[in-house]
This record gives structure tokens, sequence and C-alpha cells, in this order.
């Protein structure tokens, strides 16, 4: 994976741009930390690689979820603890 900085990207943006046509993706730092992801796309894949890179993410949150779950004991609760919790949540919410 090639790194860029922003101190590059600002000074010598033709050549970052040239770069990514040839690497497809690079990370973009700020004080040596990424900060975010470039990579190449086309006038007629850029709605699918959005939507790819929302889907990736959602499956990050969903991930970091499932392992909050875990490490708290809440993936073994039964669908009878679950409902319970559920209309316990909602009668709370409804006053």
């Amino acid at each position: 994976m090639r790194f860029v900085s922003v101190r590059d990207l600002r000074g010598r943006p033709a050549q970052i741009w040239k770069q990514l046509a040839r690497f497809k993706d690079m990370v973009l730092t700020l004080n040596g930390k990424p900060i975010a992801i470039i990579s190449s796309t086309s006038e007629d894949q850029l709605e699918e690689n959005l939507a790819e890179v929302r889907k990736a993410r959602a499956m990050v949150a969903l991930d970091a979820i499932r392992r909050e779950s875990a490490r708290r004991g809440l993936d073994k609760m039964t669908m009878e603890e679950i409902d319970a919790l559920v209309q316990e949540t909602r009668k709370a919410r409804a006053k």
C-alpha cells in the first residue's frame, strides 16, 4: 500500500494522481497518521464503488457490535430474553 502525506498531495498533486492510477489505492496521512484512503474510480464506476465502501463500513460496524455483544455475554441471550428486554425498553420509552 502506498502512503502519501497531505503535504505531498498539496505540493505535487499531478504526480500523486499519476501514482494513484498505478497503485489504485493510497493512504493519505497527516503528521504520519492515516486519515483517509484515496481510491481510483471512474465516472461509470463511482456509484458502485461508493456502495461497496459503504457496505464495507457497515460490515466493520456490525463486527464491532458483535464483538462487544460477545464481550458482555449478550450473545448467549435466548429469544425470550431478547423479547422481554425489547418490551421493557419500549415501556420505558413510552413513559
